[in-house]
């Protein structure tokens, strides 16, 4: 039933803003410090959700339309909470006049109803922030009706505009290009939009659609915080805002137009007789007081920006001495749980899960690089199949990424033995690509369709194969012989002085120890063995 999952998605996507409201907060320059932006938008939306948990099992769409306008108006707190209320607003008022079911024409026509109902309540909107987020979601809508596109489609192509037009705000908005930040609300809409169209189609966010995270990660890749004592925005000290109850019809533009000359940022919203009145001003008790002669006023709250602002400030800076962003960081792409504790071991900051059958996107691999947190980062593939998603993250994101054509795993560790966290990006590129050209691999498999190996000799499913620098040189039925007889080859072209040995999930310990054991007998070679735990390959081993 949709009314239900409608109620669901939306207390689940409300979690979501709560949990990344620290991150929100962080990004709030604009226009001015005004209480924190993520904690308001929070609030606002689980002032909704209660109002949701309150209808019966039974509402219907517009009982519940009139649930989000009347509990986001009602919550709404700061600048950021009031327009999402009024967005909320808009794309309820836009569904319930749609009914259901909703496809993609319904769909753009709420945005479009967001759209004027949001900006009609801000008399100065300011290009850059969530305001054109809305706007840019509301025209991609306009284009998803006119391709005809089915719902899970438009869904996906809002939400990777949502974070496209979050990582052009700080074009848009010079206040946020100088303190090297997106905008706050921006991106807690985005964060919003994304969660709640996963729910909706009953996935988590992590599964949103290549598109949508490709947008999502180009977007956090810019979340970058800086210390900034310099304000700009607002002249006034009090954000002042309350719940207003007009005990007759009031002069709205006339009420509007009092505000103005109290102070700005000024947001008068809402029906007869319930309203939200928000103002930044120097003096709240005469807004106050004018107000209480048109009717009566409750749910007070006024926050002294100046002090807020450098209790901001003070945070960040402590934050950012605590954690300084480093030079240089390293990524690597593994799977295996010994596999990555290995990689960590070596100097590894973010260990990003997959390899064969399981290739992280571009996105995964930029929002890893990312979290290193690191001014620039190098990656290591580790797999061929992943190499050009890598290099496709290094062109798409806005700081040095450097990436080493490691192609597998054992490759990657030679590449760490050479890693100096102490040299530059290109230094670090040059001598790690140079340590994985003396690394020979040998893999150990099985075959899950009929083949050839490299000689001819056939290969059915089921077969243990032997795989040497990517070809097939080996077929068998035991995973241990297969693995002793390529080493043996491997070791007869190469002559190497070192063959480390990682064993997967599926070879036991006792396995490990008597190929440990086969290998010495039978090799004049030192032996490195580990636990990689990595699947499908019960063995893979290098010599150098």
């Amino acid at each position: 039933m949709i009314e239900k999952r409608l109620r669901s998605s939306f207390a689940l996507a409300a979690e979501a803003v709560k949990q990344r409201s620290e991150e929100i907060n962080k990004l709030n320059v604009f226009p001015v410090p005004d209480g924190d932006t993520g904690t308001n938008m929070a609030l606002t939306l689980a002032t909704v959700v209660k109002e949701l948990e309150q209808l019966p099992g039974s509402a219907d769409i517009q009982a519940i339309a009139k649930a989000i306008t009347h509990g986001s108006l009602m919550g709404a707190r700061g600048n950021s909470g009031v327009i999402t209320s009024q967005i909320l607003r808009g794309l309820s008022e836009g569904v319930a006049e749609a009914g259901l079911p909703l496809g993609t024409p319904q769909i753009a026509a709420a945005f479009r109803r967001a759209v004027k109902v949001a900006f009609q309540a801000v008399r100065k909107p300011v290009e850059g922030t969530i305001l054109t987020v809305l706007r840019d979601v509301s025209k991609c809508a306009d284009a998803a009706e006119k391709r005809k596109l089915e719902v899970p489609e438009t869904l996906d192509s809002l939400v990777a505009e949502a974070y496209n037009s979050v990582a052009r705000t700080p074009d848009l908005l010079p206040v946020l290009k100088e303190n090297g930040v997106v905008d706050s609300g921006a991106f807690g809409f985005a964060v919003f939009l994304e969660a709640f169209f996963d729910a909706i189609q009953g996935r988590t966010s992590t599964a949103s659609a290549a598109d949508a995270a490709m947008a999502r990660a180009n977007a956090n890749a810019r979340v970058a915080i800086e210390l900034n004592d310099d304000w700009e925005g607002s002249e006034y000290r009090y954000c002042t805002e309350f719940l207003f109850r007009a005990d007759a019809p009031i002069d709205e533009d006339g009420t509007r137009a009092f505000l103005s000359t109290q102070g700005d940022c000024e947001l008068l919203v809402g029906n007869h007789p319930d309203y939200k009145i928000h103002v930044h001003t120097d003096t709240p008790n005469n807004v106050l007081a004018h107000m209480l002669e048109l009717g009566q006023i409750y749910n007070v709250f006024i926050h002294n920006m100046d002090m807020e602002a450098k209790e901001r400030t003070e945070k960040i800076a402590q934050d950012k001495m605590e954690e300084p962003r480093k030079p240089l960081g390293v990524i690597a792409v593994a799977a295996g749980s010994g596999t990555a504790e290995i990689l960590r071991s070596l100097g590894v900051d973010v260990v990003v899960e997959g390899g064969q059958t399981m290739n992280p996107s571009t996105a995964d691999i930029l929002e890893a690089a990312q979290a290193a947190h690191a001014e620039s980062v190098i990656v290591l593939p580790n797999n061929g199949n992943i190499v050009m998603a890598a290099q496709s993250a290094a062109a798409a994101a806005n700081f040095p990424i450097g990436v080493v054509l490691t192609r597998s795993v054992l490759q990657g560790f030679s590449a760490m033995f050479s890693y100096d966290p102490e040299g530059t990006l290109e230094q670090n590129i040059e001598a790690m690509s140079c340590a994985i050209t003396a690394v020979h691999d040998g893999e150990i498999t099985t075959a899950v369709r009929d083949s050839q190996a490299a000689d001819g000799t056939p290969i059915h499913a089921g077969d243990v194969i032997g795989i040497a620098d990517d070809s097939i040189i080996v077929v068998g039925s035991d995973v241990s012989q297969v693995a002793l007889e390529v080493a043996k080859r491997m070791q007869k072209e190469v002559e190497g002085d070192t063959l480390t040995l990682l064993a997967g999930c599926d070879f036991s310990d006792e396995e490990l120890e008597n190929l440990v054991e086969q290998i010495e007998d039978n090799i004049d070679i030192e032996v490195d063995p580990h636990r990689g735990e990595q699947p499908l390959y019960p063995v893979i081993f290098s010599i150098e």
